[in-house]
């Protein structure tokens, strides 16, 4: 059987879309549920139950003193891409929170960055099955020379909703 959820459902329609309008569909569905990252302008490349891929430019309002991509805008592209694929393997009935978030800058980043993040089937069925948990998610980021600028660890939870 096919997990289903509200991100999901809202998703799938665009799966069924021309390849080269899918990444622009995805980004604008996924920025106005998460208005913030669409501030950030950040681009959703791959978004599946197994693995979430997220990309910032390196443009002017993002940018730190060093015309880097801002620190802070480093930890939105690692926090969203982790944060986007527990969304993907969560019931509807669960909330997901960000527990801890722990970032070591190591390089200086050139040009844009990207975040994939994954998880394992064993954390997946834990999400889909346990009321409240918390998972580490791993998330590599990489500049546009390859490097990894950043190293995150990143714990999410999830605790069941309450009903209204």
């Amino acid at each position: 059987m096919t997990f289903s959820n509200r991100m999901t459902r809202q998703l799938a329609p665009i799966e069924r879309l021309p390849a080269p309008l899918q990444r622009t569909a995805r980004s604008w569905a996924l920025r106005r549920a998460v208005p913030f990252t669409g501030t950030a302008r950040l681009v959703y490349e791959e978004v599946t139950p197994g693995r979430v891929v997220v990309s910032i430019a390196n443009r002017r309002p993002v940018q730190n003193h060093i015309h880097g991509v801002h620190a802070t805008a480093m930890a939105l592209l690692a926090e969203t891409a982790t944060g986007f694929v527990v969304g993907m393997n969560l019931p509807d009935d669960k909330l997901p929170l960000l527990k801890s978030m722990q970032i070591d800058y190591v390089k200086r980043a050139e040009g844009g960055l990207r975040a994939s993040a994954r998880l394992s089937e064993e954390q997946t069925e834990a999400l889909r099955s346990q009321p409240k948990g918390d998972v580490e998610v791993a998330v590599i980021v990489t500049d546009s020379a390859g490097v990894e600028p950043i190293r995150c660890r990143m714990v999410w939870a999830w605790i069941e909703r309450e009903r209204r």
